[in-house]
């Protein structure tokens, strides 16, 4: 099955472009590709070997939708995308697509983030819609896109 593979650029440092990417997840993922939408509390990813990702909802509701499998900080990111076709969490590994986000410094300051999402057959059926509709530009193209608009007007705090 393909890979789906998407990339902006954006005018930040790759170190704070990490960052944000990781630790401002709250900031940038939009709402409506949560399950709490506008009650959504937070969503985070914590960015250690076998750290959770996670979204918190309304009275404390959790839910996992993924596992971290690799960081290596201001250049790399690879976790599990435990969610399914059916956009319902899929607590099983072995059923987990795999995401995996680069930050690549290009010249003047800027950082390209490109992300690849593989592994898509591992979802069972309807994987094959499932990576056309990521591949789309509802998919992570809009979800990347949303991101680089975040970098692109973030402050840094003085």
């Amino acid at each position: 099955m393909t890979a789906v593979q998407k990339s902006i650029e954006v005018f930040k440092r790759r170190p704070l472009v990490f960052d944000l990417f990781v630790n401002r997840l709250h900031n940038w993922w939009p709402q409506a590709y949560t399950w709490s939408g506008d009650a959504l509390v937070n969503i985070q990813i914590d960015a250690r070997v076998d750290g959770w990702c996670t979204e918190t909802g309304p009275l404390g509701f959790r839910c996992d939708w993924g596992r971290v499998l690799q960081v290596v900080t201001g250049e790399r990111l690879v976790f599990l995308w435990q969610i399914s076709p059916q956009r319902l969490p899929e607590p099983d590994p072995d059923k987990a697509s795999l995401v995996q986000v680069q930050f690549e410094a290009i010249e003047q300051g800027a950082t390209r983030v490109t992300l690849r999402h593989t592994g898509f057959e591992n979802h069972g059926e309807g994987a094959a819609v499932y990576a056309a509709q990521m591949d789309s530009e509802k998919g992570w193209a809009y979800i990347l896109d949303a991101f680089a608009q975040f970098v692109n007007n973030y402050a840094a705090p003085v």
